[in-house]
């Protein structure tokens, strides 16, 4: 039960925001970058598995994970100059989360 009422919520919050993109696509932009999943998941996951070591280590993980994400975020910065249509920046950009993957996962090894 737990389970689908965590579900509701998390896609409550997405649809409102996705919604929200045709009214105002910069607050709905702004609303997206909050650590709002992350706060939610984090009560989610200490609520669930009452683990402070585990809860500590999902949220080094996600401290590292989000500049990293931004990755797939630079091809749409290159887009207009170049030309590029919204398939192939989308492409580039998961290209480029695969890769940043890889670099989350040597960095939070460091730590």
């Amino acid at each position: 039960m737990f389970f689908f009422v965590k579900v509701l919520i998390a896609g409550i919050i997405i649809s409102f925001a996705s919604w929200l993109s045709g009214q105002y696509p910069k607050l709905s932009g702004f609303i997206i970058a909050l650590p709002i999943a992350s706060l939610i998941a984090i009560i989610f996951s200490y609520y669930e598995h009452q683990d402070v070591e585990k809860t500590v280590t999902f949220t080094k993980s996600i401290l590292i994970a989000v500049p990293v994400s931004y990755l797939f975020f630079l091809p749409f910065f290159f887009a207009k100059p170049l030309g590029m249509n919204f398939w192939l920046i989308y492409l580039i950009g998961i290209s480029l989360l695969i890769i940043g993957y890889f670099l989350h996962k040597y960095l939070i090894n460091l730590f």
